[in-house]
């Protein structure tokens, strides 16, 4: 159970420190990452702008969140639909032919392709890991007796 435990502090760690990087960098560049959200050609100017100025500031709530623990289920649910949601824009895009910067983490950002897409399916498999490890305060667990 400890071994477990640690896997999941592990988890909630590595993800939710990728998300308040990548919410952070586009909080310090709203402008720039409006213009990242444009180039995938699935949303116009103004939605783009919404989604520059709002999806940071969630990246890094729920980033800070998950890694200290805080509403850990809500927070990894919330990032796993954003990893669902950037991991089927990205295929789409690819599939469309888009040669596009992922928008991901500012200047270190890269190509949105297969390498993309399997670090954000491992994202995505550590924040549905935390999401569906059982909880182990609820009641009838092991550790309430």
């Amino acid at each position: 159970m400890t071994r477990q435990r640690a896997l999941l502090l592990l988890f909630r760690i590595l993800v939710g420190g990728v998300f308040i990087y990548s919410g952070v960098v586009k909080i310090l560049d709203p402008l720039a990452f409006a213009q990242q959200v444009r180039n995938y050609r699935t949303v116009g100017q103004d939605l783009a702008f919404l989604v520059a100025v709002y999806l940071p500031w969630l990246e890094a709530l729920a980033g800070a969140f998950l890694v200290a623990g805080v509403f850990k289920k809500a927070s990894a649910a919330l990032i796993s639909l954003m990893l669902l949601g950037f991991i089927v824009l990205v295929a789409v895009t690819m599939v469309r032919g888009i040669d596009v910067d992922c928008g991901c983490f500012g200047a270190l950002s890269r190509r949105a392709g297969w390498p993309l897409l399997l670090e954000d399916a491992v994202l995505l498999g550590m924040a549905l890991a935390v999401l569906l490890a059982r909880d182990k305060t609820a009641p009838g667990s092991a550790e309430e007796a």
